[in-house]
């Protein structure tokens, strides 16, 4: 079964306040701290934007394709799930990532990535400005979405370079 909701990020709302990294810190490990944060907010000086970066849960997902040990399954809710038990913090899935949304946990060596926190983002629950949102199928405006794709991808694309 996939996810019925999607995580959407529109980096042209984001002002940086990095509420979304405190409540994600706090929701999986009990601390304030953008190191435990399974997003981050990356500042790019060129374009004066903050770029929320997180896990877009990718339905052929390299991070879980190059798994060598297969630590990394689909939830019911299309959530791509480390199993720590099984990960052996080689970090292939991070460098592997796409958008560079498969972080380091500094303490314990292994990668951290969105997890959708049990159906219910905290992220997009903090988020005041609306740049991330937890969105229906039925609240998706094919418009909005491919613009709000365009542009998170362009900004990404940009940091880049």
């Amino acid at each position: 079964m996939t996810s019925e909701r999607y995580l959407m990020v529109f980096p042209e709302l984001c002002t940086g306040c990095r509420e979304c990294e405190i409540a994600c810190s706090l929701k999986h490990d009990g601390v304030v701290g953008y190191q435990k944060s399974r997003i981050r907010i990356i500042r790019d000086v060129f374009e004066g934007m903050e770029i929320p970066v997180v896990c877009m849960q990718c339905i052929d997902a390299p991070c879980m394709n190059s798994c060598r040990v297969e630590a990394i399954y689909v939830d019911e809710r299309g959530a791509k799930i480390i199993d720590y038990e099984r990960c052996i913090g080689c970090r292939r899935c991070i460098v592997v990532c796409p958008l560079g949304a498969n972080f380091l946990n500094p303490e314990t060596g292994k990668p951290i990535k969105c997890d959708l926190c049990g159906g219910d983002p905290v992220c997009a629950e903090f988020c005041s400005t609306g740049a991330i949102r937890y969105l229906s199928p039925e609240e998706i405006n094919s418009e909005e979405l491919r613009l709000a794709s365009r542009n998170y991808i362009k900004a990404l694309i940009e940091r880049e370079m």
